[in-house]
């Protein structure tokens, strides 16, 4: 049986460092208990060191979390990229990790990068720089989370930087994106007017929060699925099997 499932499919933690210090997992997941956000994917820039802490905390709650991670690829492109399972996460860690800038960060420059636990506790802190590019470009991202069982998802389209259209000018077809992302910065409508090539793509809305409020007031997309899992959004994104996806 079909449900309407609320979700947030871009959300940051404290790791990404141009986040706030009150992004943290159980904070996340407390806020998306009040407001009544079903599904949240974390996605922190270029790592996923907090998801664990988020999957935790959400356990009690009738709150998803799906693991996820926000990358930027070689042509300073940023992309979803999320998965059913930490495993494929951890997998597709690995393939980040490789292909990581190997630059160190500047806390006081781009801001620290926390890693918590559960409980919001201070575990450590990350010192790769996370604000930066992979060495490896959009095929090769978009093959790669194939591959793993994951799906890609084009960020904040219709925005000026780091999106695929202002830095290629269009999305190239052997680009396999499983949807774009309009954000808080207009609508559907308006996006598909000024951005034509973005209607042959299933087509979300998110927060991309890096403070609360934008967590709590940003766009979320609607899903008409059975179940809070990637596999139900997948074909949601399709419309496949009566699902569909409602922006």
């Amino acid at each position: 049986m079909m449900r309407r499932f609320v979700a947030d499919l871009h959300v940051h933690t404290l790791l990404s460092p141009c986040a706030e210090i009150e992004m943290t997992p159980n904070n996340i997941v407390w806020h998306a208990v009040q407001h009544e956000v079903d599904i949240v994917a974390i996605t922190d820039h270029n790592a996923c060191d907090n998801v664990a802490a988020a999957l935790e905390a959400a356990k009690a709650t009738t709150v998803t979390i799906l693991p996820g991670m926000e990358v930027e690829s070689k042509e300073e492109v940023h992309l979803i990229v999320l998965f059913e399972k930490m495993q494929q996460l951890k997998a597709w860690e690995q393939f980040v990790q490789q292909h990581m800038s190997g630059r160190l960060n500047d806390a006081e420059r781009f801001g620290a990068q926390f890693i918590v636990d559960a409980d919001d506790n201070f575990v450590a802190e990350k010192t790769e720089m996370l604000l930066a590019s992979l060495t490896v470009g959009i095929a090769e991202i978009t093959a790669q989370v194939k591959q793993l069982g994951g799906i890609c998802i084009a960020s904040h389209v219709d925005r000026a930087t780091y999106s695929i259209i202002s830095q290629l000018g269009f999305i190239p077809p052997d680009i396999e994106l499983d949807a774009v992302e309009v954000s808080r910065n207009m609508s559907v409508e308006q996006a598909s007017q000024r951005i034509p090539t973005i209607g042959r793509f299933p087509i979300i809305t998110a927060s991309d929060a890096h403070v609360m409020d934008d967590f709590i007031y940003g766009p979320k997309t609607v899903f008409y699925i059975e179940q809070p899992t990637l596999g139900e959004i997948r074909q949601a994104l399709l419309a496949q099997n009566l699902r569909k996806v409602v922006v």
